[in-house]
Parts: structure tokens; C-alpha cells; sequence
């Protein structure tokens, strides 16, 4: 799933095309004026070997620092982050993760861009492949992060993510039936877990 409260996009790197510079710009308009945002999504996570696992759910963010995953398929699933802490519910087999000092930075940059953190120029070499599309390459060396491809629409709009990792895996998320500033509240991404839950994570 780097995370919600600054400016997503920036400026491009010095000689970057001008098709990438304008798309990008396009992004960053849009999603500057995004407070919240839910949407539906289809993510395929291909293995290296080619095995695949096709989930679906719905996604809801609320700038600052609130991401909240509800997977409906293949196995029901809540992932949240409320500033630091991160809960994973998973009520198939009555366990949830908590941890309450989470690091957003190690969350992927295709997501967390959404949240309107990460300085995109400073940390990616970014272009243009094909008409509608953004490729973002890490000027460091990351194993989690190989490169990032967005595919975007005429109005600035992301329709889909593709994070490749060091590996070779790749997590390829399409979103549909975007709504934005729908008025999502903190409320809504607060996880209320059984008592009888079990607990794992830090500490347990």
C-alpha cells in the first residue's frame, strides 16, 4: 500500500518532455483540489513466474492521512491507516495486525502519491512512454520499487497504477467509479474490531 497532506506531483526534472510535463501538471491540478476520494479497485499481483492473485474491493482516502482498503474478494480484508496507526483486519480467520507506529514511507508510491505526500521530483526520473501514461524510475536504488507506471485520462484523472519491485513482481491496480470530495469522515476509516479478536504484531 508513502502517504495524505502536502502537493502530489510537483515539477518535473530539468529536460523532462513536454508531454510528461503536462500530464503530470494535469494530475497535479486534479488531485490538489481532492479532499477525499472512494472508488472501486481491481488489483492483479503478478508473481515472478507469472502466478497471479486477483483481488477487488473498494478504496476510500481523506486527506490528511487517512487510507482505508476494504477487499471483498478473494477473502474479505480491511487494511486502514489513520496517521500512524495501521490496522489489518482480517475477520476469516478473527486476527488483526496493529501497529500504532507505522511508517508511511513504506507504502507504495503509486498509492501514497494519491494521498498527496511524496516529493515526486525529487525522488523519481519521470517520463512519458506513450500518450496517457507516466513512468516514474527511483533515482536511488529501492528493492521495493523498481519503477511505477500511472495511466491517466484526458482531465488529469488516474484510472490505474503498476508498481514493478526489484523482484519482478508486479502490483497492477485499476480503479473504477471514482467520486470525489464525497464528504468521508474520520469515522469512516476507524476499524471496530470484535473483542474476542487475536492480535499480532508489534509486541504480541
Amino acid at each position: 500500500m508513502r502517504a495524505l497532506a502536502a502537493t502530489l506531483l510537483l515539477a518535473l526534472a530539468p529536460g523532462a518532455p513536454p508531454d510528461a510535463r503536462a500530464l503530470a501538471r494535469k494530475v497535479q491540478a486534479l488531485y490538489d483540489r481532492t479532499r477525499d476520494l472512494e472508488a472501486g479497485f481491481v488489483q492483479t499481483y503478478t508473481y515472478t513466474g507469472g502466478r497471479k492473485l486477483v483481488s477487488r474491493g473498494i478504496l476510500r482516502l481523506k486527506k490528511p492521512g487517512m487510507m482505508r482498503w476494504d477487499y471483498v474478494e478473494p477473502e474479505p480484508k480491511t487494511i486502514a491507516v489513520v496517521g500512524s496507526r495501521l490496522v489489518q483486519w482480517e475477520p476469516g480467520v478473527g486476527q488483526a495486525y496493529v501497529d500504532e507506529h507505522f511508517d508511511a514511507t513504506a507504502m507504495s508510491a503509486a498509492v501514497t502519491f494519491l494521498l498527496g505526500k511524496g516529493d515526486l521530483d525529487r525522488e523519481f526520473v519521470i517520463s512519458s512512454p506513450e500518450p496517457g501514461t507516466l513512468r516514474l524510475e527511483p533515482r536511488r536504488a529501492d528493492p521495493r520499487v523498481e519503477s511505477v507506471t500511472l495511466t491517466v485520462s484526458p482531465d488529469g484523472e488516474v484510472t490505474a497504477t503498476r508498481v514493478l519491485d526489484g523482484s519482478g513482481n508486479a502490483n497492477a491496480i485499476r480503479f473504477e467509479r471514482v467520486r470525489r470530495n464525497v464528504g468521508l469522515e474520520r469515522a469512516d476509516f476507524e476499524v471496530k474490531l470484535p473483542r474476542d479478536v487475536r492480535h499480532v504484531g508489534p509486541g504480541r
